[in-house]
């Protein structure tokens, strides 16, 4: 009987891949048992596929998800990281606009961050130390004498694992991160939530839970040009930032503690402005970051969804606009990128401020500074964050 059920299990198997490639004829790769068991709804917009494997022998797998507009996300699960980013522009034509690479090995050997999940502490952490309780705890310096972005083997180094939910338009990723892992307290549990929905947004939920009190704050470091062409600079982007004040920062880039108007310097966005049209002005904080790598502090400090920013490229047309629940919001025009990595296609590579990051957070160095809104987590807490990135043409 078992016999007769698998056979009948598998005739329709067949017949339901042949009809696939037979109406679809779209070239996809052919999907794997564990999707095809799925509904064809959930087909439609969900597949999963092998992206490589880790030198230590862990295997990387990549999901794509698409909306009916056609809008295409893909997320790998090494570093939770965004390798590609599909919308259209004001003539329908779909390209990607974000940085990244073609294979895992440049991944895993390259460290611009492009496209990850970044924690525990997104930003820089001041000689790489922090206390909590009177008790000092040292980080990876791994940024000059600073610790950045969770220290050398941060979440965007580490294989998370992924869960499909039965909206198949949202991927969930998990991962356990360990007491005294990169130096941080506390048995850290933590989901990313990617969602594609249909308006052409794509929401980044996140939530950790801990069992010792600790530091978190986490964010998503993709390099967005909106040009879909990387051969072009974002200078010519026109960007607005919902702030009348930032955060000035030291030779190391660390915070000085001061909260500074934007009125009069070339750091107002509070109307959009071209990137490119203050970012050589002489400038004792530009000179500092090559550029704009600095922190604004939102002027809406609730923990409710509120407008960050937004980001236009008049050419093609695409407007980009960042909703969050964070306080604050990191502005980093690719400075350092310098031509010596690699583009996706094989072909060029990705000179300096060929993309921007708009990355939602917690204030720099907040650990050290007690002006600035805690980061801290507490057992029995559950730390829950979510930004918007929402595209279409105008």
């Amino acid at each position: 009987m078992r016999k007769i059920k698998h056979t009948v299990y598998f005739l329709c198997l067949f017949s339901f891949l042949f009809s696939l490639t037979n109406c679809k004829g779209d070239g996809k790769s052919e999907k794997t048992e564990e999707e095809v068991t799925t509904t064809e709804s959930e087909i439609d917009f969900l597949s999963k596929e092998d992206y490589g494997t880790t030198a230590e022998g862990e295997k990387v797998e990549q999901y794509t998800l698409t909306n009916e507009a056609g809008m295409e996300v893909k997320i790998i699960t090494y570093g939770g990281r965004i390798t590609s980013l599909k919308v259209p522009d004001k003539n329908d034509e779909f390209e990607d606009v974000i940085l990244g690479f073609d294979s895992l090995s440049q991944y895993t050997s390259e460290h611009p961050y492009f496209g990850a999940l970044i924690g525990r502490y997104g930003n820089r952490i001041a000689d790489g130390k922090f206390s909590l309780d009177g008790e000092e705890y040292q980080l990876p310096q791994n940024n000059g004498k600073n610790s950045l972005h969770g220290g050398d083997q941060g979440f965007d180094k580490v294989m998370w694992t992924a869960e499909v939910p039965s909206d198949s338009t949202s991927l969930v990723l998990k991962y356990a991160s360990k007491d005294g892992e990169m130096g941080y307290p506390g048995n850290l549990d933590v989901t990313v939530t990617y969602t594609l929905n249909e308006d052409n947004s794509l929401d980044v939920a996140y939530e950790a839970e801990t069992d010792k009190k600790t530091v978190v704050n986490l964010t998503q470091h993709s390099y967005f040009n909106l040009t879909g062409n990387f051969d072009e600079t974002i200078l010519d982007h026109e960007v607005t930032i919902a702030a009348d004040e930032f955060l000035p920062v030291d030779e190391t880039l660390i915070p000085t503690g001061e909260f500074k108007m934007v009125e009069g310097t070339p750091f107002d966005f509070t109307e959009a402005k071209k990137v490119g049209k203050e970012i050589e002005a002489e400038n004792k904080q530009l000179e500092l970051g090559q550029g704009y790598d600095h922190c604004w502090v939102l002027n809406d400090q609730s923990e409710s969804m509120h407008f960050a920013a937004s980001a236009y490229d008049p050419e093609s047309g695409r407007f980009l606009e960042v909703s969050t629940t964070e306080p604050g919001i990191q502005f980093y025009t690719g400075n350092f990128l310098d031509g010596t990595l690699p583009r996706q296609g094989g072909e060029g590579t990705y000179a300096k401020r060929s993309g921007f990051c708009l990355e939602t957070q917690h204030y720099p160095d907040s650990p050290n500074q007690e002006k600035f809104p805690s980061v801290v987590l507490n057992p029995g807490e559950k730390y829950n964050s979510k930004t918007t990135f929402k595209f279409s043409v105008k």
